[in-house]
């Protein structure tokens, strides 16, 4: 059996709008049906369970309505982080199911087809898998005593080395894991350092893998983003 938990509990505080980001349209479409929709594009059979705050779930069925959006899928209750969150998604698989389950963000509507069936594929060997891309940027590492970018005066000298990004990777998702080891691992206590599923597995003593995902698959964060997905649908 395939599970994909899709977290959205984004606020769209960085959009600057009462509209929480993954409900905001593209195309037309909202973010969130659009990336519901890519996985129903992977597999017909995936069990897709959505993680929503309470208070967004009613606003989530008008929209559902209004759009005639009626691909099935589990709904479970968003927590107070993203761990509590997923938490709350695994609650809702059995205890004793085996397979594969994915983690998703719900603001990542274009992650490639392949590249999800590419994470579910090393996951029944690996056991843990997450996709990654290059880094393409030249990266800097900061001193301690930096002050935060938004408050940094643009002419005074700054502490900083150049790193090789070679030895880097963005991390993205769907993390994909088996379904018993990532229920083990969410019942670790919480911790601060618990920044993705992939810090949640590995701070249980479970080693991650890696495999290529796509450029493409930008996290829709920011109204700059937005029109970034405007355009690669334009251009689909």
């Amino acid at each position: 059996m395939e599970y994909i938990i899709i977290v959205a509990g984004g606020k769209g505080l960085r959009m600057g709008g009462e509209v929480p980001k993954q409900f905001l349209p593209v195309a037309g479409l909202p973010v969130l049906m659009r990336t519901m929709l890519r996985f129903r594009e992977y597999s017909p059979d995936l069990q897709i369970i959505l993680v929503l705050p309470k208070a967004q779930q009613e606003y989530w069925k008008n929209l559902c309505a209004a759009h005639q959006f009626s691909l099935p899928y589990l709904l479970a209750d968003g927590g107070k982080t993203r761990f509590h969150s997923v938490q709350n998604g695994l609650a809702l698989i059995p205890d004793d199911a085996v397979g594969m389950v994915g983690v998703h963000d719900g603001v990542r509507p274009f992650v490639a087809v392949e590249v999800i069936r590419r994470c579910y594929e090393a996951a029944r060997t690996h056991q843990a898998v997450i996709p990654v891309v290059p880094v393409v940027e030249s990266l800097r590492r900061v001193g301690e005593a930096m002050r935060p970018m938004s408050h940094m005066d643009p002419i005074s000298p700054m502490s900083s080395t150049t790193v090789p990004r070679d030895e880097y990777r963005l991390v993205q998702t769907p993390q994909v894991f088996s379904i018993q080891l990532l229920k083990a691992a969410n019942r670790q206590p919480y911790r601060d350092i618990f920044t993705d599923d992939a810090s949640v597995v590995e701070a249980y003593g479970h080693q991650v893998t890696m495999v290529e995902g796509n450029r493409e698959n930008i996290k829709i964060t920011t109204p700059f983003d937005l029109t970034i997905a405007e355009a690669m649908l334009r251009n689909s």
